[in-house]
């Protein structure tokens, strides 16, 4: 193609999500919630009216904002909503991450941060997590653009007290902070709990891990009613109306049932730490998990040949091959019975050497 043509068009190296195979297998490789949605979201979606769908849904979004508000105790100006936790993040660097300066995010992280940053023209600097996969704080003392991190961390899945995280935003009062949760109902207190005091804060959740919503792609951020206008402001210059009809309508739903949220997090925490005992047992390494995933090594086996004979056998979990993580694994907590037959392929695989 012709260089001056090529000049003018915005190349980015895009962000790879994990393989979603069409045929039947063990999906323990996106982290994914194993079970259903809420009961009322099934109603919800056999009463829908199918007329509904010929018109624009509502720009504002003003029945799941004011579902969020009334379960998080909070106004319906603390929050924004999004296609996904991935489009709310993206409008986040879109509107706030604007300085010279280089913004701040963990090197082992969640690998969509350094595409939105390619994208938008960001700098943006990686401070390295020790050797444990914890971020130090200290690192984020120094002047920048911003600072974005997971809690817990992805892949990782390491959490940090909520003291910790509060030091990082107090040490960037002059810029905006990003703490994003995606993971947080399976590990401890959010930063949400922080939003009246710091005005720099902006906390990101989503719909796809704890409430079993991954498909219909929701997700908010919550922060004060100034910066969140900003973010509306962004979006209505962008597209006005990203939610659409079903999601809305299927959101609220998942926002009533609190008993079975909790039912359902409280699952997947057992289930994980089962597995955690059992993996143990089996010889692998891994931070501590307070995820919905845990991010294991092994030291007699290769992870990229555990990889391709678990996928050979039908089971799927995620392999990287980057950098400093290279011989890890991140296994998403399915059932107990998914994770069972997990466990009884590596006991296994694991003993046919000896």
């Amino acid at each position: 193609m012709n260089e001056k043509l090529l000049k003018n068009i915005r190349q980015v190296e895009p962000y790879t999500p994990g393989e979603q195979p069409q045929t039947k297998v063990i999906k323990l490789n996106t982290n994914e919630n194993p079970y259903p949605p809420a009961p009322g979201v099934r109603s919800a979606l056999a009463s829908m009216s199918i007329d509904k769908l010929r018109l624009y849904p509502d720009p504002t979004a003003d029945a799941l904002v004011s579902a969020l508000a009334e379960c998080y105790d909070l106004k319906k100006e603390n929050l924004f909503v999004g296609v996904g936790s991935d489009d709310v993040l993206a409008m986040c660097f879109l509107t706030f991450f604007n300085s010279e300066k280089p913004i701040f995010f963990p090197d082992i992280t969640y690998s969509f941060y350094d595409v939105w940053a390619n994208l938008y023209r960001i700098p943006f600097e990686c401070q390295k997590v020790d050797e444990n996969f914890r971020i130090r704080k200290e690192d984020y003392y120094k002047e920048n653009g911003g600072v974005i991190f997971p809690n817990p961390n992805a892949p990782t899945a390491v959490y940090e007290e909520l003291d910790f995280v509060e030091d990082i935003i107090s040490h960037n009062r002059d810029v905006i902070v990003i703490v994003d949760e995606a993971y947080v109902d399976f590990a401890g207190k959010s930063a949400m709990e922080l939003i009246d005091k710091y005005d720099n804060l902006i906390v990101v959740q989503t719909f796809s891990k704890s409430r079993s919503m991954a498909g219909m792609r929701i997700g908010y951020a919550i922060s004060n009613p100034t910066l969140i206008k900003y973010l509306n402001d962004a979006k209505y210059s962008f597209n006005s109306y990203t939610m659409n009809q079903t999601s809305l309508a299927l959101g609220v739903e998942a926002i009533k049932d609190k008993e079975y949220f909790e039912e359902t997090v409280h699952k997947i925490v057992e289930t994980r730490e089962w597995a955690k005992e059992e993996l143990h047992k089996l010889g692998f390494e891994f931070p501590d998990s307070k995820a919905n995933f845990i991010f294991a090594t092994h030291p007699d086996f290769d992870a990229k040949e555990l990889f391709e004979a678990l996928k050979k056998e039908g089971i799927y979990v995620r392999f990287w091959g980057s950098r400093r993580i290279e011989q890890y694994l991140r296994i998403t907590i399915g059932t107990r019975k998914e994770m069972k037959a997990l466990f009884t392929f590596l006991r296994t695989y694991m003993n046919k050497g000896e």
